[in-house]
């Protein structure tokens, strides 16, 4: 299940002194001093500076100051950090809930004692607005803790079926470093976790003085971890196999390579990504709150942030309007000094990105867009990039990206802006206003802008797992994947006499006169057909699944729930035959039998009854405003189930998936496939997509097919033995 957040309506926030320049307090000077100018990193609550390592320079993006040199890690440093959060997981994962949430309360209080010089460090070193950085970031850091201490202490009643997962690996971008390294590391430690982070390469004071920040605030050695370096040391963390967790935050690039990495080892992984975002203002909009707001989310951070409204979409008839405010309203932009808090934009975070943007520049150029010297916008190519729409095609432009982090929607009219908000396909929806964040909402992304949440309580479920799970452990297979299935393979055993399933099981022939043959088929499409192979071996026509989602999970709870329950009305009138084909097929006696049909039966009432119960809430955050939760459909998803108990796993998987939304490929039990043959007799909606047979292929080698399909959003597989870890590409895999 996903979670999209709706949030209306801009919080201004207190009143801030809003001139001049802000001076360079001795306590920054004095922290620097203190360490020379020369950091190493962080582990196990002190100071870690081995010998023979390089060294990297931290310069004030804006003038160039050498502020001081940090370490570059290496694997040997990598190790010691993981061997320390480690240690300290055993005595950490063990203390009281309310416990952890006086440290984490202890640490809040201690940052807010230090705020004024974190907004000054994370300004000197990324170069961010020391605006943005005291009254933004430094209180959403603060909200943070405070927030997080809350469910650390309600943990035992609100979580009590899940536990931490161990040792987390955090990776932080450059843009937004301290805020986005607060939204892995509180939610982490709430849990029991212990974490290692990495920030990155280019802006790391901030994140070395929050560990130094923890550790004067009582938090024990060895919970958190900072250990600096180049891309590759975060590699060799993400990877070390004393990692549990991976939590990311950056390109779409490196969050692929990044799954591919850690694909097969059993660990979590979630990925906060960026990409083109929609920003879409109808006519009904207020335009010079909306131009406003736009200047917000395409330049807040000098344009560094994941959430950038990059895809201005704007309904046709007020599209020449809207950008001629939009020029002159980027005219008054002011550049400046980080320090200065009159400016509204300062230097990029470093040469790299600077050198990236000239180059755009002198492309725009080349193209004939208009470049202006005095503000740093490219107003022509602007306008050409700029969409305009009519009526409903906001939402059909705002779609057509791969990405799906953020949007925002402008319009005065508030059931439009609902309907607009519900239909696009993206994490977080702001409704007039733009990069409205708070700890009690949760932020995260669809499609390629990454998957998990940060924030509420829908981010804690990234750092837990349910209590029965075991960290799956990797499982290597010698498969050659270019020629994979593409022969009929394995066989399965044979059935033998005794077990031989009859033709029916209802009426026995009588005399010698055989029963006619019944030939079973795949059930895709809302029809009965035969494999495209026409043998029996694996059929892989998803596209029936994908053409009825849409139609599906526009379908009313109620709906979804009839559907079910009338499932469950045809089950129950073939109670005695689903309950005599149990006992053929898998050996079971009659009343076990007679009791997985009724179980069955009771769980599709169960699920059911859930489908108008887990619709969303309204979420209280600081914000000025609504804040809701609406939770939607994954999509289409695959689903291979277990031989124990075959027609009671086969309902218990079906039924939440199909409740909720989705659409479903499922496999049944490879040994005892015909129940659920019989099972999809039972008179099925076409809205619920494909029903697929795989009992022809072994499991290994119909999961590995389904792993390497890129139109599944989702793989839950459980089985009893190993599933095929090391083919877990792209594609989440649960062992139960």
């Amino acid at each position: 299940m996903s979670e999209k957040i709706i949030l209306s309506r801009r919080f201004l926030g207190p009143p801030v002194e809003l001139y001049g320049m802000l001076p360079l307090e001795a306590d920054n000077s004095s922290w620097l001093e203190s360490h020379g100018h020369s950091f190493g990193h962080f582990v196990d609550g002190k100071w870690l500076k081995p010998d023979g390592r390089e060294t990297y320079s931290i310069k004030n993006p804006t003038s160039g100051e050498l502020l001081a040199t940090t370490l570059q890690g290496s694997r040997e440093d990598v190790n010691a950090a993981v061997n320390a959060a480690t240690k300290a997981y055993a005595t950490w994962t063990q203390l009281p809930g309310y416990v952890r949430a006086r440290h984490l309360y202890n640490v809040a209080r201690t940052i807010q004692k230090h705020q004024r010089l974190l907004s000054l460090l994370e300004s000197l070193d990324s170069g961010k607005l020391i605006r943005e950085a005291r009254d933004t970031d430094l209180p959403l850091v603060v909200r943070h803790f405070y927030h997080h201490a809350g469910w650390a202490q309600l943990m035992d009643v609100e979580m009590k079926d899940w536990k931490p997962l161990g040792v987390v690996a955090a990776l932080i971008p450059r843009n937004f470093s301290l805020l986005t390294l607060t939204w892995k590391v509180c939610p982490a430690l709430a849990m029991g976790n212990t974490v290692v982070l990495k920030p990155a390469s280019s802006t790391r004071l901030a994140a070395l003085f929050l560990a130094e920040v923890c550790s004067q605030a009582g938090l024990p050695p060895g919970v958190l971890n900072v250990i600096t370096g180049d891309s590759g040391l975060g590699e060799a963390l993400a990877t070390h196999p004393g990692i549990d967790k991976v939590a990311f935050a950056g390109s779409a690039q490196v969050g692929r390579s990044l799954r591919r990495a850690t694909a097969g080892t059993g660990k979590k992984l979630s990925l906060q990504l960026g990409g083109k975002l929609p920003f879409i203002v109808f006519d009904s909009a207020d335009l010079d709150s909306a131009v406003d707001g736009l200047v917000d989310a395409i330049w807040l951070n000098q344009g560094q942030v994941h959430s950038a409204g990059s895809q201005l979409l704007l309904q046709e008839s007020i599209a020449k309007d809207f950008i001629q405010r939009l020029k002159h309203r980027m005219g008054q932009l002011r550049l400046g000094d980080s320090l200065d808090k009159a400016v509204d934009m300062v230097a990029l975070a470093d040469e790299k990105q600077r050198d990236a943007i000239e180059c755009l520049v002198e492309a725009a150029r080349a193209e004939g867009a208009e470049v202006r010297s005095d503000v740093p916008v490219l107003s022509g190519l602007l306008e050409r990039i700029t969409g305009h729409f009519k009526d409903w095609e906001a939402l059909a432009l705002g779609n057509s990206t791969p990405y799906g982090m953020v949007a925002s929607v402008w319009t005065e009219t508030l059931p439009l802006a609902l309907e607009v908000a519900r239909s696009l396909q993206v994490g977080t929806v702001w409704i007039n206003g733009h990069n409205m964040l708070d700890a009690a909402s949760a932020f995260g992304g669809y499609k390629e802008s990454g998957f998990g949440r940060d924030g509420g309580k829908e981010g804690l479920y990234e750092y837990v797992r349910p209590i029965w799970e075991n960290r799956p452990q990797p499982c290597t297979l010698d498969l050659k994947n270019k020629t994979f299935a593409t022969s009929q393979g394995s066989v399965l055993p044979p059935v033998t006499a005794e077990n031989r399933v009859p033709c029916s099981v209802t009426r026995e022939p009588e005399g010698k006169i055989p029963s006619v043959d019944r030939t079973y088929k795949l059930y895709y499409g809302g029809a009965q057909k035969r494999p495209d192979s026409m043998s029996s071996r694996a059929v892989l026509d998803h596209a029936a699944a994908h053409k009825a989602a849409p139609g599906w999970s526009k379908q009313s709870a109620h709906t979804r729930a009839q559907i079910l329950y009338y499932l469950a009305e045809n089950l129950e009138v073939r109670r005695a035959e689903m309950a005599s084909q149990l006992k053929v097929l898998t050996g079971a006696q009659e009343e076990a039998a007679l009791r997985e049909v009724d179980l069955s039966v009771q769980r599709l009432f169960y699920w059911a009854a859930y489908s108008d119960k887990y619709g969303g809430v309204v979420q209280e955050t600081s914000l000025y405003g609504a804040s809701l939760l609406f939770r939607e459909p994954l999509g289409v998803v695959g689903i291979a189930c277990p031989d124990e108990q075959p027609l009671l796993s086969f309902v218990s998987l079906l039924a939440p998936a199909i409740i909720r939304g989705n659409c479903v490929v499922i496999i049944p039990s490879e040994r005892y496939p015909l129940l659920t043959l019989d099972f999809y007799q039972v008179p099925f909606s076409l809205f619920l997509g494909s029903f697929l047979l795989g009992f022809s292929l072994c499991f290994t080698a119909i999961t590995n097919i389904y792993g390497f399909n890129l139109f599944f959003y989702i793989l839950y597989v459980f089985t009893g033995c190993k599933p095929p870890w090391d083919l877990d590409w792209g594609i989440h895999f649960i062992k139960k």
